[in-house]
């Protein structure tokens, strides 16, 4: 079962979080996982996934527009996305510096498109909605919580493939 990862950065904090929510995703049996950024992201490759977790840097409290043309173009496949899971990443220069209405806005997006939202685990420190990261906040905290939510994720998506 594949996960797909997919983001935009500019600065390399979100590939940072990218790259941890993989290694959580990796952690569940019987998962491969692709991180792409956003202009390299084809519409086979979200047919593929099972689940797309999608991050972007905070702009002006909403996702980039290279996260936001991935679903403005691909509306066409709506159908074939209807009950694959969702989750979403931010980050910001500040806490909150608008992460959470970033993560809101592509939870939107995602909900357009049908698919069942994963938020944040209970236990995440960064937020309610998904992994949020500023660059004040601590970087082991932040790790974490991408972990968990790739994870929460992937284990999720494989839950519903088993028909669980």
């Amino acid at each position: 079962m594949q996960v797909l990862v997919m983001y935009y950065s500019m600065g390399g904090r979100t590939k940072t979080m990218a790259d941890s929510i993989a290694r959580g995703a990796l952690s569940v049996a019987s998962v491969e996982c692709a991180v792409k950024s956003a202009e390299t992201v084809s519409k086979e490759d979200l047919i593929a996934s099972a689940a797309i977790i999608a991050g972007s840097p905070s702009y002006l409290g909403t996702m980039a527009s290279d996260i936001k043309k991935v679903f403005e173009k691909n509306i066409g496949i709506r159908d074939k996305m209807c009950g694959k899971v969702g989750a979403a990443f931010a980050s910001a220069a500040a806490n909150p510096g608008g992460a959470e209405t970033t993560i809101l806005s592509i939870i939107q997006a995602m909900m357009i498109y049908g698919m069942i939202i994963t938020g944040a685990p209970v236990s995440s420190a960064s937020g309610y909605y998904g992994a949020a990261g500023a660059k004040y906040c601590k970087e082991d905290e932040i790790e974490r919580d991408c972990f968990e939510l790739g994870k929460r994720a992937a284990l999720t998506a494989s839950k519903l493939a088993a028909g669980e």
